[in-house]
């Protein structure tokens, strides 16, 4: 942990828990595997479609439209982690672009719930008049589609626990997997049954699981843009473990955020009876944020209770 200091009337400090050289963000550990899948989803997507043009299939033309999505999902991803992790520098933008993973996760929710509304709405469309579900041509194709997803779906999976950038892409490979099962579930039913009503049921079902998923990953980039303070880390009991520190008489100017996955930050105001403890206070400070609220980057201002009212005075 490196951190600065400057002890007089008041002292302020810093901590910072990533190394020279190591990924800011959860996202950037994971830019390997999605070129990975990127690769691998934008090769079968060429496949579906020129199967599906050659054998007038119109269930893999949607699959690889469906695929289409994937391929721009986690290019987006992508995309944005290269753009934060080389903006890192930059002297007018102190954070960097970091933010910019977390408006690529909220891009990719919009554009799962409009897939996911499209698939609802061409379900709803085909009740009338069911399609005929194409041959074994058709069947094999989605099969070596659903291969194709396993893997981007595997290489992902560890990735989406950690980054919400990461986790938008992963839903985007796990809705079409969902796609390319469907496509061969309703083509057995079909053949197997002869159940043209298949099809549309595998629609509506991908469109439910879908959306909900969706809605959780957006609502989570929100709160992110907006500065809420992260999920599961309870700000008033923070303030009340910050005001338990030895020598801290009051707490105040607490603010408690997450920059992008990975990266939470938190800043606040440490009166103290006396200029002697501030050494001490910010390090037993510092220390029970990393290590009990997992905050590596705190900004700390020790200050003595008389210059604290001066900070009272702020509306925000």
């Amino acid at each position: 942990m490196r951190m600065s200091l400057y002890v007089g009337v008041m002292g302020h400090g810093h901590s910072h828990g990533v190394a020279p050289g190591q990924a800011g963000s959860a996202s950037g550990r994971y830019v390997g595997r999605l070129v990975a899948a990127l690769v691998i989803g934008a090769a079968f997507m060429v496949l579906e479609v020129v199967v599906g043009l050659a054998t007038g299939s119109l269930a893999l033309v949607s699959d690889a439209a469906h695929m289409l999505t994937d391929v721009l999902g986690v290019g987006l991803a992508l995309s944005a982690i290269l753009v934060a992790r080389n903006a890192r520098g930059a002297a007018d933008r102190t954070f960097g672009l970091y933010r910019a993973e977390v408006l690529a996760a909220l891009a990719n929710a919009v554009l799962l719930f409009g897939v996911a509304g499209y698939v609802l709405y061409e379900a709803a469309g085909r009740w009338s008049a069911p399609p005929e579900v194409p041959g074994l041509p058709v069947l094999l194709t989605a099969a070596v589609g659903l291969l194709g997803n396993l893997v981007s779906f595997a290489l992902l999976r560890s990735g989406a626990k950690e980054s919400l950038n990461v986790r938008g892409a992963y839903l985007e490979v796990l809705a079409d997997l969902i796609g390319s099962v469907g496509v061969l579930v309703s083509g057995a039913v079909t053949l197997l049954f002869g159940w043209r009503y298949a099809d549309p049921v595998i629609g509506v079902a991908i469109g439910l699981f879908v959306l909900p998923r969706t809605w959780r990953l957006g609502r989570r980039a929100v709160r992110i843009l907006f500065q809420h303070a992260p999920e599961g880390v309870d700000v008033p009991a923070l303030r009340a473990d910050l005001a338990a520190v030895e020598g801290v008489t009051e707490v105040h100017d607490l603010h408690v955020w997450t920059l992008t996955s990975g990266m939470e930050v938190a800043s606040a105001h440490l009166a103290t009876k006396s200029a002697a403890e501030h050494d001490r206070v910010l390090e037993a400070a510092q220390r029970l944020l990393a290590e009990r609220y997992r905050i590596e980057h705190a900004t700390l201002q020790v200050e003595t209770v008389g210059r604290a009212a001066r900070c009272r005075e702020l509306s925000w």
